[in-house]
């Protein structure tokens, strides 16, 4: 005769006992299916998984107006920000507010800065209150377009990592080479003047 065990009990399977044990299986089974799901489930509240992160700001454009970005990693958006009265953009006065010679910032071909440079631009930056700047680099002529474009291009660089250094905001940093001379460069004093470094400031 086959028995059957259940919380140790012995089952005669020929008697009613067997529908008794099906049924108690059944009510074992889905009890611990719903405790492993509620555990399941409190497990997913108590560690909520996070997905993203949004990061978001105002930028200036080259003219002073400002907008609102927000940039969630996948897509990018980006909105004009106007006065609520007005609905006008709100937009900064815009001004050349340094041009610094970089034969006083550099040395020949470098784009690191000397150190009398770099106390010139601390002081320079941490004067000046604007609400952000914009910085851009130039050469003379000497040496070859790509050359000067990525000389340029650093020593840009290297200034907006100095204004960076004492809290200023800098919205772009830009080398422009050769491409755009103040003077022809027909000379030893018109080459000086074109290799330069402009500071513009965004102020209310």
């Amino acid at each position: 005769m086959l028995y059957l065990i259940i919380l140790g009990h012995p089952v005669n399977e020929g008697s009613c006992d067997v529908e008794r044990f099906s049924n108690a299986v059944r009510v074992l089974l889905g009890g611990l299916a719903l405790f492993l799901g509620l555990a399941g489930a409190a497990s997913a509240q108590s560690e909520p998984e996070i997905a993203g992160r949004i990061e978001w700001g105002i930028w200036v454009d080259d003219d002073g107006c400002m907008h609102w970005w927000a940039d969630g990693g996948v897509e990018g958006y980006m909105l004009d920000r106007v006065n609520p009265q007005t609905g006008k953009p709100v937009c900064l006065k815009r001004n050349t507010c340094l041009v610094e010679n970089t034969d006083t910032l550099f040395a020949t071909d470098s784009h690191k800065l000397t150190a009398i440079g770099q106390d010139r631009l601390r002081q320079f930056f941490q004067q000046a209150g604007a609400f952000g700047y914009a910085v851009y680099g130039h050469t003379d002529s000497r040496g070859s377009d790509e050359h000067n474009m990525r000389l340029s291009q650093r020593r840009a660089s290297a200034v907006a990592d100095v204004a960076r250094s004492v809290g200023a905001m800098v919205e772009r940093e830009i080398g422009f080479g050769e491409r755009n001379p103040i003077a022809p460069n027909d000379s030893a004093a018109n080459m000086q003047k074109n290799r330069r470094v402009e500071v513009v400031c965004y102020r209310w």
